[in-house]
């Protein structure tokens, strides 16, 4: 059985694109761990170019004035709730410091952000039966 063509990976600001709505927006938003630790902020999302959904966010932390600063892209499955200010989600800081790097050069390649997935205990979005989060509804 073949899988749909999910299309590739751009980073929403590289796009020319952005958020119909600008108050769901979650770019510039801290992000905090299930445990409330603080892991940076959302500096862009990764968008399928294809289905236009949102598959990754980009969390930059560390460095100064934007230099240094390392990025962390986690899947949209791991939102548990959003606020005006900050991004929560379901994984430690531990385990996302663990997480397999992100190499912005091999977004054409499924089994790179297949790992990514996998890594965070998520099934592939191409997967059948595969459920987009509601937005912003996301589970609690």
């Amino acid at each position: 059985m073949e899988t749909p063509d999910t299309g590739m990976l751009i980073r929403l600001s590289d796009s020319g694109e952005t958020v119909a709505n600008g108050e769901e927006d979650i770019r510039d938003r801290h992000v905090k761990d299930k445990d409330g630790e603080d892991l940076g902020k959302v500096s862009d999302l990764l968008v399928d170019a294809t289905e236009h959904k949102v598959r990754f966010i980009e969390v930059a932390s560390g460095g100064f004035l934007g230099i240094g600063r390392e990025k962390t892209y986690i899947p949209v499955d791991a939102i548990t709730a959003i606020t005006a200010g900050e991004v929560r989600i379901d994984q430690t800081r531990s385990h996302i410091t663990g997480s397999p790097l992100y190499d912005p050069s091999l977004v054409r390649e499924r089994d790179t952000y297949g790992s990514i997935l996998e890594y965070y205990g998520y099934v592939p979005y191409w997967t059948p039966g595969y459920r987009y989060p509601d937005y912003p509804n996301y589970r609690r």
